[in-house]
Formats: structure tokens, sequence, C-alpha cells
């Protein structure tokens, strides 16, 4: 029987460098982030708040579709109808955050917003209950980390906003969306009219993680399987 990961001993998940804490910890960190916007607060926070929520939702995504789901399909017979289920959840998240973000003045804005933490914690469900034991029983701890180390690195250049064009999938996922990732992160760090320097070096350190994020994720999913499935 396959066993959630939501309160397994670390150990039991490979230790703290694998795919597996990883995951569970941006997903305690999204609870968190998600049940203080709901409690409330001046404004300004709450906005901050949301802007951190957002940033984390989708570089987090990115790095699951473009590291983890290719994975899984090759090592779950399920594997396809799985992440196809959480893809499509990940769209129906991207579409709505898009639309809060473009409609900041719509009185409807904080529903949507409460919209999007339901998408948000049912996508954490899935994945914790269903797709990421996939990876438990299929590898071990020292694959593990090797998976948790690509992700990482894949997410630290990853989109931090809403693009429901990019596809889901590899390659195009990342031909699209890498090239947006430069442009959504000089907007989180770089106020329009910013200095041009500092522009320039976030560029240029952006593209330098992307560069090694693709090597990556060619070694996580490509690398052959051990015998026994490990």
């Amino acid at each position: 029987m396959t066993l959630s990961i939501t309160h397994r001993d670390p150990a039991a998940l490979g230790g703290d460098g694998s795919i597996l804490m990883r995951q569970r910890r941006d997903h305690a960190r999204l609870d968190t982030m998600m049940n203080r916007w709901l409690a409330g607060g001046p404004a300004d926070e709450l906005d901050a708040l949301w802007r951190d929520i957002v940033q984390l939702v989708f570089s987090h995504a990115f790095a699951e579709e473009t590291v983890l789901w290719p994975v899984l399909r090759r090592v779950a017979p399920d594997g396809g109808e799985l992440t196809g289920r959480v893809e499509e959840e990940h769209q129906a998240i991207n579409e709505l955050v898009a639309r809060v973000e473009k409609s900041p003045d719509d009185p409807r804005r904080a529903e949507w917003i409460r919209e999007a933490f339901t998408l948000i914690r049912q996508d954490i469900r899935d994945e914790e209950d269903e797709l990421l034991p996939l990876l438990r029983d299929a590898f071990d701890d020292r694959r593990l980390r090797r998976i948790g180390a690509a992700w990482e690195t894949v997410r630290a250049t990853a989109p931090t906003r809403p693009h429901p064009g990019v596809p889901r999938r590899p390659p195009g996922n990342a031909v699209r969306g890498v090239p947006l990732s430069l442009l959504d992160r000089l907007r989180d760090v770089a106020p329009v009219g910013g200095l041009t320097v500092r522009r320039v070096a976030f560029t240029a350190f952006a593209a330098a993680g992307a560069a090694g994020a693709a090597v990556a994720v060619f070694r996580a999913v490509r690398a052959p399987r051990r015998p026994g499935g490990r």
C-alpha cells in the first residue's frame, strides 16, 4: 500500500536533501502563507504576502513539470494518468492567478484568491498522497537526493508568475518558460526604471542558472534505471 509522505519521518523519505522532503517543505511553507493571508491584515502586507505565494507556487510547479513528472511517467505504470491530472490542476491555478493579476481592482479579487488557495491545497494533497509516494517506491535515498538537487536547480531559475500559454510538459515548457523566467525575476527584484547594471547582472545570473538547470534535468530524467527500478 502506498503511504502519503505527509507525516512520514524524514529518514524514511531519503533525508533532508531528497526530493520528497524538499517538496514537503515547500508545501508546508505555502500552507502557512495561505493561512496568514486568510487571517487578514493591512492591505499592503496582504499584497506582499500574495506576491510571495505566487512566486513560490509557480517556481515550484514549473520544476515539478520539468523534472519530476517526466521521471514519474517513466517509472510508474499509471504515471501518465496521475501527472496529467495534476497538470490540469496546475493549468487551472495558472489561469485563475492570471485573472487575479490582471484585475487588481476587481471586487471579486479576494474571492478568486480564496478559490486559488482551494486549488493549491487540492494539488498538494494529490501530490503528497498519490504522486510523490511513487517516487519513494521507485528510488533509493541517493537517487531521491539527486532528483531533489535537479529540481532545486530548476526551481531557482523557473518562472515566478502565471503564464497560461506555456506548455505543461518538456521540452515545450522549458523552451517557452526559461525566457519568461528572466523577465519574471527582473520584475520581482528590480522596479521599473531601476539601475541598468542591476538588470544586466541579474539577467546574466539567471541565464547561467538556466544552463545549469538544463544539464541537471537531462541527467535526472535520462539517467538509466538501476536493476529493480532503482
